[in-house]
C-alpha cells in the first residue's frame, strides 16, 4: 500500500469516532441524544435543502464540505454544549489543538484543504461559512422545538440565551433567522424556555 493510501485509511478510521461523540440534542422518535456524525449528515442536508434562504449565493458543495467537517475536532476537544459558558472560554484552544493531531494524520494536501474548510467554517467570514453556522443552529433548534424543549428544559435554558448566542444567524440568513424567532417565540409561550 502506497504511503499516501496508508495515511488516508488512517484517517478514515479516526473520524468513526465520531460516531462516539454526543450532543445535547435529542434525536426524534428516540429517547437518545444524537451524535455528531448524525448530526453533520442531517446538516449536510440542510445545506442544499435551504440553500435558497441564503443572504447570499453560495457555492453548496463547499458549504456541504464545511459542514461535514466542522466537528471532526470534537473527537480530540469534546462537543462543547452551545450554552455553556465556561466551556466556550476554552473551547477554541482545545479545538485547535485537534485541528492539527487529527488533520495532521492526512497526506499535506488533504490536510491543508481539511485545516483550511474548518477554520474557514469558525471565522464565519465567507457566504459559505456564514451560511454552513447558521444551519448547524437551526438544526438543533428545530430538533428541540419538534421535542417540546427537552433540552432547553434539562439545561434551563432561557429564550433570551437562546436568541442571544444565535442572533449572528442573521448575517447568514434573514430568512432562517425570522423562523428561528418564531420558533422560539411559540416554546417560550408553551413553557419550554424559562
Amino acid at each position: 500500500m502506497n504511503e499516501r493510501l496508508k495515511k488516508q485509511i488512517e484517517f478514515i478510521t479516526e473520524i468513526d469516532k465520531l460516531k462516539n461523540i454526543y450532543r445535547q440534542t435529542y434525536v426524534l422518535g428516540e429517547d437518545r441524544k444524537e451524535n455528531d456524525s448524525e448530526h453533520s449528515w442531517h446538516i449536510a442536508i440542510l445545506a442544499f435543502l435551504l440553500a435558497e434562504y441564503s443572504n447570499e449565493p453560495i457555492d453548496i458543495l463547499k458549504t456541504i464540505k464545511l459542514v461535514l467537517i466542522h466537528d471532526i475536532v470534537e473527537i480530540d476537544a469534546g462537543d462543547t454544549y452551545y450554552y455553556d459558558d465556561d466551556g466556550y472560554k476554552t473551547k477554541e484552544i482545545r479545538e485547535e489543538k485537534a485541528s492539527q493531531r487529527i488533520f495532521g494524520l492526512l497526506p499535506d494536501d488533504q490536510r491543508s484543504e481539511m485545516y483550511e474548510l474548518w477554520r474557514e467554517f469558525e471565522d464565519r467570514k465567507t457566504p459559505e461559512s456564514k451560511f454552513a453556522n447558521v444551519i448547524d443552529h437551526v438544526q438543533p433548534i428545530i430538533l428541540n422545538y419538534s421535542k417540546q424543549g427537552i433540552a432547553w428544559k434539562e439545561h434551563n435554558i432561557s429564550k433570551n440565551q437562546v436568541l442571544e448566542r444565535n442572533s449572528y444567524m442573521k448575517d447568514g440568513s434573514e430568512d432562517l433567522w425570522n423562523c428561528i424567532n418564531e420558533i422560539v417565540n411559540d416554546a417560550n409561550k408553551k413553557g419550554w424556555l424559562k
